[in-house]
């Protein structure tokens, strides 16, 4: 399959399109397909070799695919090999925009800022234009840019991500370019779990969400449970704390940012309400904390403010008075500490 990263499934603002556009007759959203897909690599002759401070990585603290690349970015121990900036969570009708230095100050997040790139820059289109004045595309997170050459390398997410796997190795302490995200011995059974995992749950929520007929809707909802339950048997069937054993892998990252937004956004903005998380699957919830709470390459990738702030004040579609919703409070529950009923069904499964 093709996997395609629209950011919070960005507008289509070069055509003047809003996201209720994107769903076809039948009331479907249609995810549209990235437009960079460029290559960094150690190979000679790349147009794109790895090298130290000259890209930049354009991402939202919103975005799950974009909190994808943070995640493993920080996971691969690139901080100082490849500095990032997070745009504003606000994305209006000119998509999404830079914050300004009086912004900077306020908002949660390292590196939300103006483009430090360029300083006349206010929105991530003009990047794009920057680079093609004719560009016609959407213009998305993650962006990874190569700075020497003023270029788009890529905005699809999960050939960044891999990019990031081994590309810059050569340059990292042992500890981190030992990390394996993709372990051979796992690889074919996570590619076959990604593909159900984007179609069913990643892309499954905005299938939802942006649905525009009943019949649609229940169309991607009911597989999306589906889908949940699967993954819950799957963790339940399995003494180790991550998706493939004692290691974290690949469907771990493209999991979790879709979990972790579950419960503060997916229930009630996008009408994914047959279950929560918290309460309705423990061995998945169990999974999610873990990682939240204890490998700070996810932990401190994710701002609640960022996530709930751009869902409900952006879709003006959906919630046009742009109300944020104070709960679930709190945005994620302590590893000790579960919700009554998921606290009384936990008990009842471990008694004799």
């Amino acid at each position: 399959y093709e996997e395609n990263n629209p950011g919070i499934a960005d507008n289509l603002q070069s055509n003047n399109k809003s996201i209720t556009e994107w769903a076809d007759k039948s009331g479907e959203f249609k995810r549209g397909q990235s437009q960079f897909r460029n290559w960094i690599s150690k190979k000679p002759g790349s147009e794109f070799p790895p090298e130290k401070g000259r890209y930049h990585l354009y991402v939202s603290y919103a975005c799950p695919w974009a909190h994808r690349t943070l995640i493993v970015h920080k996971l691969k121990g690139l901080e100082g090999i490849i500095p990032y900036t997070s745009v504003h969570w606000e994305m209006l009708e000119k998509g999404w925009r830079f914050a300004t230095q009086d912004e900077e100050k306020k908002l949660a997040g390292d590196n939300v800022r103006p483009d430090p790139i360029h300083d006349s820059y206010t929105h991530l289109r003009d990047i794009y234009f920057e680079v093609d004045p004719e560009y016609k595309g959407r213009f998305t997170v993650p962006t990874l840019y190569d700075v020497k050459q003023k270029k788009i390398v890529s905005n699809e997410s999960s050939e960044i991500i891999r990019m990031f796997y081994t590309e810059f190795d050569d340059m990292l302490p042992e500890e981190y370019a030992k990390i394996d995200l993709l372990p051979d011995k796992y690889r074919a059974d996570i590619e076959a779990t990604n593909e159900w995992t984007y179609n069913d749950i990643n892309n499954g929520v905005y299938k939802s969400g942006f649905a525009t007929s009943q019949e649609a809707y229940e169309k991607a909802v009911r597989p999306l449970f589906s889908s949940l339950d699967r993954v819950e048997a799957h963790l339940a069937e399995r003494a180790s704390p991550y998706y493939y054993g004692a290691d974290i892998t690949e469907a771990d990252v493209r999991l979790y940012t879709t979990i972790v937004r579950f419960d503060p956004v997916y229930v009630q903005h996008f009408k994914c309400n047959i279950r929560d998380i918290r309460s309705g699957y423990p061995h998945l919830h169990r999974w999610l904390r873990k990682l939240y709470w204890d490998v700070p390459a996810f932990g401190e990738t994710t701002v609640f403010e960022h996530i709930k702030c751009h869902y409900t004040k952006s879709h003006k579609q959906i919630n046009p008075h742009s109300i944020t919703p104070v709960g679930p409070v709190p945005d994620i529950l302590p590893m000790d500490q579960e919700v009554p009923a998921a606290a009384a069904a936990i008990r009842s499964t471990n008694q004799p």
